[in-house]
Order: C-alpha cells, then sequence, then structure tokens
C-alpha cells in the first residue's frame, strides 16, 4: 500500500474525475489521517468535517484543544481537494466510501508530494499498544535543539500529561511550535501538528531524573527538567541602533497604493506595527489576536499596521495573499507588502533595526512617533500562561502609551 502511494505521489496523484454521475461527499464527523514521509516515517493527524456537500462544508484541523479551520473544500466526482491557502498547499484525495487517499502538494505542483491517506471515524491520534506511561513528564524543561549549521538553539519545553494523553508545545526567540499533540507508552512519547504546511512529529524517551532525549522533524534535541525554564527577554533582542527614535517606512499595499507612517491616519495616534507574512504560523497566532483587539480599541486613537513579506514578489501572488489573510481573521487596519520573505531582506529594508530575528516582531509606537519598545517573536495561545502574560503585557503597554502627550 505504502509503494503505490508513493508512486501516486511522484506523478502527482492524477486523480480520475468521475462525470457520469455525482460523487457522494465524504462521512460528516472525525477522521484520522496519515502522512507517508520520504524516510519511512507515518505522522498521523486529525480533522473534523461538518457539512453534508462539498458547497457547505467546513473542514477543521483538530491539534489539542485548537480546531484550525482550513481554507475552503472542493470536489469533482470522486476528487475531493481541501485547501490551505496561506501555505499555498492542498490535499487532493481521491474518495473511496469513508477512506481517503491521496497527498499533499503545492497547488502550483512545485515540490514534493506526500502521500496522505484517511479513515473516517477513528478520532485517535497515535495507536496505543497498551504500554502503561512510564512517568509523568508535564513539567517545564530548558531544551537544545541541535541545528541543520552545527548550531545550537536554546528553547523552553512545555509538556502535559493525563494518562497517556500529552500535549506540549516549544518555545523560541522567534515564536513556539503551536499545539503538539500524542502519547506516552513505557518511556517513549510521540507528538505531531498540522495545520496545512508541513506535518510536525517530535519523538524522544525520558527518565527518572527528567531528562528527555529527542527529535523533531529530523533534528535532535535533549530537555533536562526545570520548572524555572525560561527564555530572554523578547523586548531586548531587537532595538533601534544609536541615532534612531523613529520608525518610517514608504511601501503599497495589496493595491498599490503607497502607504507612509507619516500619513495624516497615523498622526497623534498611537501606532503597533506587526512585521510578518501570510505564511507564517505565528503570525497567523499574531493576526488571530490583534485583529480583533483592533476592533476593540480602534475608537481609542490606536492604528495598527501590518508589514507583510511574502514568498513571492509577483503582484498578483502578493494580492491574492494579502486578501486571502485579510479575509480569513476580518483584518481591517492597514496592511502593506514589504518584499521578499527573508530575515537579511528585511534587516537591510528597515535599516534603524539592530538585527531582525523573527517572523513576526512587534514594534510599538507612540503618538510622536517614536518607537517605545519592540517584542521579538509571538507567544501565541498554545503556550497558556505565557500567552496570556503577553496579553497583559501588550493592552498595559498601550494604555502607557495613549497616556502620553501627543505632539
Amino acid at each position: 500500500m505504502k509503494n503505490k502511494l508513493y508512486a501516486l505521489a511522484l506523478c502527482y496523484l492524477p486523480i480520475a474525475v468521475t462525470t457520469a454521475k455525482a460523487q457522494t461527499f465524504i462521512a460528516e464527523g472525525a477522521w484520522r489521517g496519515v502522512f507517508h514521509q520520504p524516510n519511512g516515517t507515518e505522522v498521523p493527524f486529525n480533522f473534523e468535517v461538518k457539512g453534508k456537500t462539498a458547497a457547505k462544508a467546513k473542514v477543521y484541523l483538530v491539534n489539542g484543544p485548537e480546531h484550525f479551520a482550513t481554507s475552503g473544500v472542493s470536489q469533482k466526482g470522486d476528487s475531493l481537494f481541501i485547501a490551505f491557502d496561506q501555505f499555498d498547499n492542498e490535499l487532493a484525495l481521491q474518495i473511496n466510501d469513508k477512506k481517503l487517499s491521496g497527498v499533499l502538494r503545492k497547488k502550483d505542483l512545485s515540490g514534493r508530494a506526500i502521500p496522505v491517506e484517511a479513515t473516517f471515524g477513528e478520532n485517535y491520534r497515535f495507536v496505543n499498544n497498551g504500554e502503561k506511561p512510564a512517568g509523568d513528564i508535564s513539567s517545564k524543561y530548558d531544551a537544545v535543539f541541535k541545528g541543520r549549521n552545527g548550531t545550537d538553539e536554546k528553547k523552553v519545553g512545555i509538556f502535559k500529561q493525563e494518562g497517556i494523553k500529552l500535549t506540549a508545545t516549544f518555545l523560541s526567540i522567534t515564536g513556539d511550535s503551536r499545539y503538539l499533540e500524542g502519547i506516552v507508552q513505557g518511556n517513549k512519547f510521540y507528538l505531531s501538528s498540522f495545520i496545512g504546511s508541513g506535518a510536525s512529529y517530535y519523538t524522544g524517551t525520558f527518565d527518572s531524573s527528567g531528562k528527555i532525549i529527542g527529535t523533531a522533524n529530523g533534528s535532535s534535541f535533549t530537555a533536562t527538567k526545570n520548572p524555572d525554564a525560561a527564555l530572554p527577554d523578547p523586548y531586548k533582542l531587537t532595538y533601534l541602533k544609536e541615532g534612531y527614535k523613529t520608525f518610517d517606512f514608504t511601501l503599497p499595499d495589496a493595491d498599490g497604493n503607497k502607504v507612509s507612517l507619516k500619513d495624516d491616519k497615523f498622526k497623534n495616534k498611537v501606532v503597533i506595527l506587526t512585521i510578518g507574512g501570510t505564511w507564517c504560523p505565528n503570525c497567523i497566532d499574531e493576526a488571530g489576536f490583534v485583529a480583533p483587539w483592533y476592533q476593540r480599541n480602534k475608537s481609542r486613537r490606536v492604528e495598527v499596521v501590518g508589514v507583510q513579506f511574502e514568498r513571492k514578489a509577483d503582484p498578483v501572488y502578493v494580492k491574492n495573499a494579502m486578501d486571502n489573510f485579510k479575509k480569513r481573521f476580518n483584518i481591517t487596519y492597514t496592511e502593506v507588502f514589504g518584499g521578499l520573505a527573508d530575515k537579511k531582506a528585511v534587516a537591510e529594508s528597515f535599516p534603524a533595526l539592530n538585527t531582525f530575528l523573527s517572523f513576526p516582531t512587534i514594534i510599538f509606537i507612540d503618538k510622536k512617533g517614536n518607537v517605545d519598545k519592540i517584542y521579538t517573536g509571538f507567544t501565541g495561545p498554545a503556550t497558556g500562561t505565557y500567552y496570556t502574560q503577553f496579553i497583559k503585557e501588550f493592552n498595559e503597554e498601550v494604555d502607557q502609551l495613549l497616556k502620553k502627550d501627543a505632539i
């Protein structure tokens, strides 16, 4: 079966389209999918279908407590397509009663297609072999990830175990790994996540001393239990170079209209500037917070500007990506196109910054146009108390800036 799936992937799954009669839509409810990675690893994921026809259906990817909405569903005969617009990806699947088989691929068919199959009515993630956990690994951890270039990256791991069920996330100076969900069996654990980009897969072993040895998407890591594990202060990583107080640019919006922070729209207002990209998972979490926050607070003389750095500079591509992003999160604040998604290019575009480390980065600007604080990365809802703390600090910073006198 696996060899057959790989063969289909190599030719981008030329799925048959039935035109003789309408094909029944897939079953409504819980589904379990499995990606067959090139190295032989099988990575499970879960999704839920709501609706009885493709025209009205909604598909949600399930990761722990999160139900992440896909971009849309379409059907042609016995071929089903589930879109992930923010990643330019789609699941192209052939319907066979209560089973699906096909690939995760780029919409333009570039790159490698990953074989996948799914079964209706299975709401577990990893197969439970009946082995009881050797311990409870719920805690915070100091983690060190080995990079492909030989450098180490320090992260904070947050594990929460209930019986055999396990959820986790890893925080770094650039953001977090979002919702990971899995299982503990003996002294081993397995975690996975999928929101439409590549599937994430973590596995490892633990001992009674609180040490973990694992792999994450092919890279090795070690982690040591430490309830006080912490990262560097995100407000001190990115800052203005000496001699700079203000931050400005002139960039086009999705329709080509030039936007500058010196425009009348922003005069004598607190401005929150976010630097990100529509393809970025942590930027997706950020927009999920900032968009409704702006709706509630825009009457307080606050403006938000999102600078999006995208994977392509083609104007049609950029407009489509930014328009889809706005629609998904009901964004009503200003968004502009910064250029290609490259950290070095961002740093060169904004010479006032000492460096650029992370998509996203948030810049807080007072009513006089002076930069007050810069927050590197984003700690999303999967981080629990870290996310709660971020929201508290975000609101306190805006309140403080609003109390300052204008020009």
